[in-house]
């Protein structure tokens, strides 16, 4: 689902460049609060605006489209309507959390230990996977490189992309192996989650079906206690940006069976926000139903993050009617101009914490959304076995 933007009457532009859809009232008050030079300004930009959606109606391009182009140029897709968050969610007034310092760094798994926040990075230098860890989820330990890739193989030339699950005996970690025209999955195991050893030398997932092309990426993965199953939602296709989700279970973590139907979560077409890609998900169990985090994309380069339900994690689901919840920023200068990334969310005493990575160029660090209050309005929905079939997959 899309999310509709409230009528109003006119258009306006704030101090900032900015421009907004507002009532005819709140277009009187601005008005009066701004000098003529402010209102030429505002006049002549609200003129462009509506030249842009006229020539866009002649040539048969969408309102929106027009919008696209006129506020963000070539490549952006943000119309101006649209909060950079929205549904009470809230980008951490000291972002950039993480990153600052180091090279690009993206694509985070967090797990809670004790008092102790754990975040494993793609490190995007080093090819390899790193560990950093936290009091509060903003402030984070110099890190440290636990995953190194692994050219021997001949897959993993470089790691990234992970999701690490604690089990009594251990930590399990599913990461992304990658050269440079394929991607697949590889499984480690640590006592620690900082020394970890390779379980094999082969990828536990690889790309076996047409829709998945040359890679498959991006794991997230749950323990399932009730059936005694790991359950993986994955990314496959474009090797640079994949194009879906994929669905597959294990009994061991090795060896992995596919859904038949896969993929089970695509992009929703038309001109939504989401209309190419979905991707880079976070599945959880949530108010008796499935919860997912995921990157949209309108095209490669414009992302924005969004969430979606179903009553098994596999089949059935719906997009939230609120999305996207997180977007780029509309200031030009902000770091996180260019798109948002990979979410994952972890619930606190009164709340979530949400971390997601953002691009401005090529330079890609980690943010942090927060949102008061346990509720995020996702309706639910008694969660049910998921009764499907699944194929064999290679080893």
């Amino acid at each position: 689902m899309r999310e509709t933007p409230r009528k109003s009457g006119q258009c306006i532009v704030t101090r900032s460049g900015e421009v907004q859809l507002a009532s005819r009232s709140s277009v009187r008050r601005y008005r009066a609060t701004m000098n003529s030079e402010s209102i030429a300004r505002a006049g002549f930009l609200r003129v462009g605006a509506y030249a842009a959606v006229s020539v866009a109606a002649l040539l048969g391009a969408s309102a929106a489209a027009a919008w696209r182009l006129l506020t963000r140029g070539p490549g952006r897709t943000y119309p101006p309507y649209r909060l950079e968050t929205s549904s009470g969610w809230k980008k951490y007034h000291g972002n950039p959390v993480f990153g600052r310092d180091l090279e690009p760094c993206f694509d985070v798994c967090v797990l809670r230990e004790g008092a102790l926040l754990r975040m494993w990075f793609s490190w995007w230098s080093r090819g390899a996977i790193g560990l950093t860890e936290s009091p509060d989820g903003t402030h984070w330990s110099a890190p440290i490189l636990v995953l190194p890739p692994n050219s021997a193989t001949g897959w993993e030339d470089r790691v990234n992309r992970t999701v690490v699950v604690r089990r009594p005996d251990g930590f399990h970690m599913w990461y992304t192996g990658q050269t440079s025209g394929s991607s697949g999955i590889g499984h480690a195991v640590s006592e620690d989650g900082r020394i970890w050893t390779r379980t094999t030398a082969h990828p536990v997932l690889k790309a076996d079906h047409p829709w998945e092309k040359a890679s498959v990426m991006s794991p997230h993965v749950l323990w399932d206690a009730s059936s005694e199953l790991f359950r993986m939602w994955y990314s496959a296709g474009d090797q640079d940006e994949p194009d879906a989700t994929g669905y597959a279970t294990s009994r061991d973590g090795l060896r992995w069976t596919k859904l038949v139907s896969n993929p089970t979560f695509v992009g929703s077409g038309g001109d939504s926000w989401d209309r190419d890609k979905v991707t880079g998900c976070q599945v959880i169990p949530y108010n008796r139903q499935y919860l997912m985090f995921y990157i949209g994309f309108y095209n490669t380069r414009s992302a924005e993050i969004g969430m979606a339900r179903s009553p098994d994690g596999v089949s059935g689901w719906r997009r939230y009617a609120g999305n996207p919840v997180i977007t780029p920023s509309r200031d030009s200068r902000a770091w996180d101009y260019d798109a948002v990334y990979k979410p994952f969310a972890l619930p606190t005493g009164n709340g979530w914490m949400l971390w997601y990575n953002v691009r401005r160029g090529d330079l890609e660090q980690i943010g942090l959304a927060i949102h008061r209050g346990r509720d995020l309005g996702i309706q639910g929905c008694p969660i049910r076995s998921p009764a499907v079939r699944v194929a064999a997959t290679s080893e």
